[in-house]
């Protein structure tokens, strides 16, 4: 009932998983944002200093309006005769084309507007506008959709081409896409980076399906029509060159931005926007724009596609699955070892692609595989642990019935004795003289309570010295030694055993105030091989030692009694135990005696009660 409690609960635990890792994967594909994003950035950046700065391309170039064009100009903003001028040089430098990064919003004085309007209208320009979004995207619109823009003067906006700046950043503020396309009041208008890609090419890109065709390349996008951006390095790796700079020296304005793609805007202390990035905490905006344009023309736009972000999914959905089945079939380390190597194969798969330029997901396997592996790696766990505990019980009550040792051998070890075998071991066996008289006095109750101190007596007297109570007869024991498993020692332990249990005997006797009916305690040893086998039914089995050994050390018992002595060992044993490195004193007498139901007598040794005790006997060396 347990185990299929267990089986249903497994089951139900890879159907939740199942479904876990399936829900994220399905909101990964669909672009749905989500708390999984914050880990996906933080996991990003460190894929991206790991593969370290790389060269920008050589055709794009941003005049900045930096501290030194402020001071000179004297104010901020600077006004549009100075942009006109600075236009004027940026066109006679040879410049392909240009981009300003600058609201030019609102009216100024007629001839400065007019002059403005001249010099944008003399090359291709794109100039920017800015949109405002709601701060939640209504779930219909496939592009972004700004609430209202702040577009630049109307002059201006007929001179020269106007496109969107905005930028995706993630929660840490640090931009990671660029729409390249807007929804509009006029319609679906490409972005400011878009624009000024045109200008420079002389031809517009022209959109697919999932990307844009630039020069008859396509360029793979993300969802929405969103560029992934591929940072070059810390602000400055694009090449920056000051707007001042450029006005005084001619030459040097020609050599710097002559049939390259310039992008004009504010890099000046205190103004302008500002970005952190991977590899800098304060990025210009308008290197974060000459980023997404760098990154479309020499086509090292991050690839994550439709097909990357199902790649990602199914790899989220694979390792939640892969890693449950081995917490489920393998042990619960070697499940860890390999659930964390898949983790890690995954991983390194992404930095790899990553540094072809392909943008796989680290998070999402992650997040989608752990909380359900660790939930089931817990269950696993809780099992085991409640099967153990079962286990133990079950052993502990098997000890009450069998003695501990092969209790916890046979729990180890099911087959333990299947097959009987024989081995030399040392029997002894003992029994109390007057008992019978006894349990009739005290009565089932009381006698019963003498018997179990009696056999709590000869358990542990038995255990210190390593013998094996294999079966309690009534008054009597039957001691094993060198059951499971021989020693070199067995009969020495016997023999002693046998003195220390009429010693503790006759203390309990006297302690107990039994003397008057319980005459004697008396005591059989013999040693030789025996059979240790699984007696009874297949389904009701004990473990039980016979053979002659068995026998002969329970008519010693008889011996003893027919000639007064408490202890009754036969040389066999006394031998062993000389052999086994114990060596006997010398006994009182040597017989040799009739054992009933054996043709040939058989030499013993004999000790009184009074003999045995320690003052009266010799038993030199211990083990």
């Amino acid at each position: 009932m347990k185990l299929k409690l267990y089986v249903c609960l497994v089951v139900l635990a890879m159907i939740v998983g199942a479904v876990w890792a399936g829900s994220l994967a399905l909101g990964h594909v669909a672009g749905r944002a989500s708390v999984l994003d914050r880990l996906e950035t933080v996991l990003l950046d460190l894929r991206i200093h790991i593969k370290g700065p790389r060269e920008a391309p050589q055709d794009v170039v941003i005049v900045a309006i930096d501290d030194q064009t402020v001071a000179a100009a004297g104010h901020y903003p600077v006004d549009r005769v100075f942009l006109t001028e600075l236009v004027d040089r940026i066109r006679d430098a040879g410049a392909k084309a240009l981009a300003i990064d600058i609201l030019l919003m609102g009216k100024s004085n007629e001839a400065a507007d007019t002059g403005l309007a001249t010099a944008l209208a003399s090359l291709p320009t794109v100039i920017a506008a800015g949109g405002q979004f709601p701060l939640e995207r209504a779930a219909a619109v496939l592009v972004p959709a700004p609430e209202t823009e702040l577009r630049p003067f109307e002059a201006f906006a007929e001179a020269a081409s106007v496109g969107l700046v905005n930028v995706s950043t993630d929660a840490g503020g640090t931009p990671r896409h660029i729409p390249l396309i807007f929804k509009t009041d006029q319609g679906l208008a490409p972005s400011f980076g878009m624009l000024a890609v045109a200008g420079f090419l002389g031809a517009p890109p022209s959109v697919t399906a999932e990307g844009i065709r630039i020069s008859g390349r396509v360029q793979s996008l993300d969802l929405q029509w969103q560029q992934p951006l591929n940072y070059y390095g810390k602000g400055g790796t694009i090449r920056t060159v000051s707007a001042q700079s450029l006005l005084q020296d001619a030459a040097a304005a020609k050599a710097a931005i002559g049939g390259r793609l310039v992008l004009l805007g504010v890099t000046a202390s205190a103004v302008g926007d500002r970005f952190s990035s991977p590899f800098d905490p304060i990025l210009p905006g308008v290197e974060v724009l000459s980023t997404g344009i760098a990154n479309l023309l020499d086509g090292s736009v991050l690839l994550r596609d439709s097909r990357v972000r199902s790649f990602d999914a199914l790899a989220a959905v694979s390792i939640t699955l892969l890693g449950m089945a081995v917490v489920v079939f393998l042990p619960l380390a070697s499940a860890t070892i390999v659930y964390l190597l898949l983790l890690l194969g995954w991983l390194t798969v992404v930095v790899i692609c990553f540094n072809q330029g392909i943008w796989l997901n680290a998070a999402l396997p992650i997040a989608a595989s752990v909380p359900p592996v660790v939930a089931l790696a817990v269950l696993r766990e809780g099992f085991e642990w409640f099967r153990v505990r079962r286990l133990v019980a079950a052993r502990e009550a098997l000890s009450r019935f069998q003695a501990p040792d092969l209790a916890r051998r046979i729990a180890d070890d099911p087959g333990f004795l299947l097959v009987p075998r024989e081995q030399p071991v040392a029997i002894l066996f003992i029994d109390l003289a007057g008992y019978t008289a006894l349990s009739e006095k005290l009565g089932p109750a009381r006698t019963r309570d003498v018997l179990k101190a009696f056999h709590t007596l000869v358990v542990n007297e038995a255990a210190r010295n390593k013998g094996l109570v294999l079966d309690f007869m009534g008054d009597g024991a039957m001691i094993g030694f060198g059951i499971p498993d021989a020693g070199p020692k067995d009969a020495a332990d016997a023999c002693r055993c046998a003195f220390d249990l009429v010693v503790a005997v006759r203390g309990w006797i006297l302690a107990s105030g039994l003397d008057a009916e319980i005459r004697d305690v008396r005591l059989g040893g013999h040693f030789g091989p025996v059979v240790l086998s699984r007696l009874g039914h297949e389904n009701q089995q004990q473990i039980a030692a016979t053979g002659d050994c068995v026998n002969v050390a329970s008519r010693l018992m008889e011996v003893g009694k027919s000639r007064g002595a408490s202890i009754v060992l036969s040389t066999a044993l006394t031998k062993a135990a000389e052999v086994g490195g114990e060596m006997l004193g010398m006994p009182p007498r040597r017989e040799a005696v009739a054992i009933r139901g054996r043709v040939q007598e058989l030499e013993v040794a004999l000790w009184t009660a009074d003999e045995a005790m320690p003052e009266r006997r010799t038993l030199s060396a211990t083990n």
